[in-house]
């Protein structure tokens, strides 16, 4: 049996224990921040496996250290731990108990497999180096990454390669998927404020009306992707919301546009950057009234770097078969690994969640992880480590084949 098969063994064998984990942390969902329960349980697992554990990294983040032998290599996983402020409608018996929040995401399956690689590995030992396992904590939207780098991550467990992993409804059960370069797009929110004059709607010579300017706003950003952005790149320009007045015979004082940009490509983020400011800023002017613009950075474009991304697929074919393993579609989603990517080489890939036209996609209320990819996803994780932190392997070494 090959060393990629007895992984996939070990892990078949504590499968059941995997799924009821998933489906309890899928119970008790926590939005980012507030990941008390599922962070204690993290943190209780890993020290009875053995490893030295550290939490409160980025107020709720959790890293469990386990060293074997005195290489110095230093190998980094990540998988995030938050909920979303969503509705759960699945009718599954291990539904959120929490009104109004749940998994919709499949971060419960993310922090599963990497647990269960945990487990394996510990109980193995079969690696040379230090494996830092991160558990991260709001990463829809809250700053999470940014939070654990602020608080030391890297220097205080410091990696040669950072790997991450993301479940992705519409691929093949099971099936992992690679792209060197650009993977996922950057995201930028602006909040925007058009101030006019109110008045009466029966006097509307006496206004300046910022709900006007706000909807001539709106059609002329329609234009930035068309008419700016080469044909041959990528790039969304959202206005999510426009709130203005409260009644019909009221011209309102002032109006709020909110809008987030993506784009796969850091010129062409500030080139969408710079047009979407210059169009609000200069219909406001057209119709009399002054524009106030809060830009808030979300997320760069997450780029995986070469060598890295063409390891990580090696280990994948190894461990899988090449009919298993893909290219992944660049997607316009955001992911808050780009900010640790930006300071350590590594690679983001995705496992298929199941390809059938009824499977929910993430974020919605129907959403739920698939159990069958838990001892897939933990497999390839314990295969990665054990890979890349062996005696006579470097990172640009390829693993051998399964047959």
């Amino acid at each position: 049996m090959s060393r990629f098969a007895q992984i996939q063994a070990w892990l078949e064998d504590i499968a059941a224990d995997l799924r009821a984990l998933r489906q309890d942390i899928h119970a008790h969902p926590e939005l980012g921040f507030e990941e008390q329960r599922t962070a204690a349980l993290v943190a209780r697992l890993l020290g009875e496996w053995g490893y030295e554990v550290h939490t409160g990294i980025g107020r709720t983040g959790v890293v469990g250290v386990l060293r074997n032998g005195d290489a110095g290599r230093g190998l980094g996983l990540r998988a995030d731990m938050d909920a979303l402020p969503i509705v759960e409608a699945t009718g599954l018996s291990y539904s959120s108990c929490h009104a109004g929040r749940m998994h919709a995401c499949g971060h419960d399956g993310h922090t599963v497999m990497l647990l269960g690689a945990a487990r394996y590995l510990a109980a193995t030992r079969r690696f040379e180096g230090t494996l830092n396992l991160i558990f991260q904590p709001a990463e829809e939207g809250q700053g999470g990454a940014e939070a654990m780098l602020a608080d030391g991550l890297l220097e205080r467990f410091p990696c040669q390669a950072l790997f991450g992993m993301h479940n992705m409804p519409g691929m093949e059960t099971g099936h992992l998927c690679f792209r060197e370069g650009p993977l996922m797009a950057s995201q930028d929110l602006l909040d925007v404020t058009l101030e006019g004059v109110g008045s009466h709607g029966s006097t509307p010579h006496l206004a300046v009306d910022p709900l006007v300017a706000a909807a001539s706003a709106v059609m002329a950003l329609q234009t930035v992707v068309g008419r700016n952005v080469d044909p041959q790149q990528a790039a969304v320009v959202t206005v999510g919301a426009l709130q203005a007045g409260e009644a019909a015979n009221v011209i309102p004082q002032s109006a709020l546009l909110r809008l987030s940009l993506r784009a796969l490509d850091p010129r062409v983020r500030e080139q969408v950057l710079e047009r979407v400011q210059a169009i609000i800023r200069l219909q406001a002017e057209s119709y009399g009234c002054r524009a106030s613009i809060q830009h808030r950075p979300a997320y760069p474009v997450l780029e995986n770097s070469g060598a890295e991304t063409a390891f990580a697929r090696q280990v994948a074919e190894a461990l899988a078969g090449p009919g298993q393993v893909q290219d992944a579609p660049m997607v316009m989603g955001s992911e808050d690994f780009a900010w640790m990517l930006q300071r350590c080489p590594g690679s983001y890939l995705f496992i298929g969640n199941g390809a059938e036209p009824d499977r929910p996609m993430v974020h919605n209320p129907g959403y739920d992880f698939n159990d069958e990819i838990l001892v897939r996803g933990a497999a390839y994780w314990a295969a990665l480590a054990e890979t890349w932190l062996q005696d006579t392997a470097t990172p640009s070494q390829a693993p051998a084949t399964a047959h």
